[in-house]
């Protein structure tokens, strides 16, 4: 039952990163061989001009065995992950650096790091996470948030969380996705909250507050995805069928979601948190290297967005 094909870094996402900068990253922590092998790998693809933040004599012992010198790299040294997160943060702070990478740090500590007042990463912002979906010889992009931060979201986190996701559909070249808000049923009913929320949520979208963006919902997964089962069940509108991000009701559902198609489908999740002043590189021991490479693309596409933003400002 498990799909067994090779992961792929999705082509277009790569070649479209590649046309902007390196992104001076902030790796944080990485003393260990497999968030070493990501800062590599992003650098050689040209994505990412990394700084090292951690243990340097571990950091030198570990990229020796893998045969990288790490000669040219700024190297920052911290007595462990809890510094390595507050100096790697603190050098974003200072203009230093454009994106954060997660390496064989605790998600809590690095977040904990990023949310401090004193390090002036924080917007008006919401943190949220956001999966890129995409499955090996398919160029449709399914975004899935959050499935790793937000537990239990109420109306006002998920209309923080939607307006991460838009911005990054922006930032890929997508001026108006399409926003599929999920719950058990498309009909609105008092015993499945998600479906309120969902409700709430459109009516909020109609009155401007998610501008750049079709929000429609309740809709169940197969309408969201399939023009088929929402023509079969008489759903009409722009998004079902055509969804760009899928924001789901709560950590769980997305969490499975996302699970189910790295497993059962072979696809390459990439994975951002947004809402903070730079994007972070979220990566897992247990991330192909394909996914952190797409992660990386993504945070570049970001910042490039975020660039030119900021020059026409």
């Amino acid at each position: 039952m498990l799909n067994t094909a090779p992961k792929e870094c999705p082509p277009r996402l790569l070649a479209q990163a590649r046309q902007h900068p390196r992104v001076t990253t902030v790796v944080i922590n990485p003393v260990n061989a497999v968030s070493l092998a990501s800062a590599r790998l992003a650098r050689e693809q040209g994505l990412i001009e990394p700084i090292l933040v951690g243990d340097v004599a571990v950091m030198r012992q570990q990229a020796q065995a893998m045969g990288w010198t790490l000669d040219g790299l700024r190297l920052v040294p911290a007595a462990d992950e809890t510094e390595a997160a507050r100096l790697g943060v603190a050098l974003v702070g200072q203009g230093e650096a454009d994106a954060i990478m997660k390496g064989h740090v605790h998600t809590d500590i690095l977040l904990r790091a990023v949310l401090n007042k004193s390090a002036g990463l924080r917007t008006d912002s919401r943190l949220s996470h956001l999966f890129h979906m995409t499955v090996p010889g398919s160029c449709k992009a399914l975004c899935i948030t959050d499935a790793v931060i937000n537990v239990q979201p109420t109306v006002l986190d998920k209309l923080h969380i939607a307006r991460n996701a838009i911005g990054l559909m922006h930032a890929l070249g997508n001026p108006e996705p399409k926003v599929a808000v999920l719950s058990g049923t498309e009909e609105v009913s008092k015993s499945m909250p998600s479906s309120l929320d969902a409700a709430e949520l459109v009516k909020l979208a109609a009155m401007g507050a998610l501008p750049g963006a079709l929000v429609e919902g309740p809709l169940a997964f197969d309408n969201a995805v399939s023009a088929e089962a929402a023509a079969i069940k008489g759903i009409r509108g722009r998004v079902p069928g055509q969804a760009d991000i899928l924001l789901v009701p709560n950590l769980e559902s997305g969490n499975f979601l996302f699970k189910q198609m790295v497993y059962f489908m072979g696809a390459t999740a990439a994975g951002l948190v947004l809402g903070a002043r730079v994007p972070i590189i979220l990566t897992s021991r247990a991330d192909p290297p394909e996914a952190r490479l797409a992660s990386c693309a993504l945070a570049a596409l970001h910042c490039a967005h975020q660039a030119s933003r900021a020059a026409v400002a």
